[in-house]
């Protein structure tokens, strides 16, 4: 018996693969009738190395976060996907994927896709789609292509 899924969340990145993911993730809500929450973090840890903190800097990030994601809720709309969402949130995308948006929203599906970061980032701080799928509560579905 397949599943079906109420609270579907995709991170988007602006990847390629992300843009993948939020294709197939559309998808899937409209086929369940599900609440899609379109999700991007800004890692916090980007910010660590400027010398003064810039707010100005800060809110021109999350301008542009803003522009985007309101570019793929429209998206979604058009695609079928009849109740959609989108969030910025700021602090660790590792947690905040895994942990900390799907309790919020009680997400029972996350769809991100399979990008990382360079090789030496994912040598020392890992994959966050790999540590998604190995520590999220619920089901999640990792989007290598289109």
């Amino acid at each position: 018996m397949l599943k079906q899924y109420r609270h579907i969340q995709v991170a988007i990145d602006g990847s390629k693969e992300a843009d993948a993911a939020f294709q197939k993730a559309v998808a899937i809500a409209a086929r369940n009738d599900a609440d899609l929450e379109i999700l991007h973090v800004i890692d916090t840890r980007s910010f660590q190395n400027v010398s003064s903190f810039d707010s100005a800097m800060v809110e021109q990030v999350s301008k542009e976060a803003e522009t985007k994601l309101k570019e793929y809720h429209q998206r979604a709309i058009k695609a079928g996907a009849k109740k959609a969402n989108y969030t910025v949130e700021f602090g660790s995308p590792k947690t905040i994927i895994s942990h900390d948006f799907p309790k919020k929203k009680n997400i029972d599906l996350i769809i991100l896709g399979a990008t990382g970061l360079n090789a030496v980032e994912r040598i020392l701080l890992g994959s966050v789609t790999e540590y998604v799928s190995r520590t999220a509560k619920c089901d999640v579905l990792v989007i290598r292509n289109k």
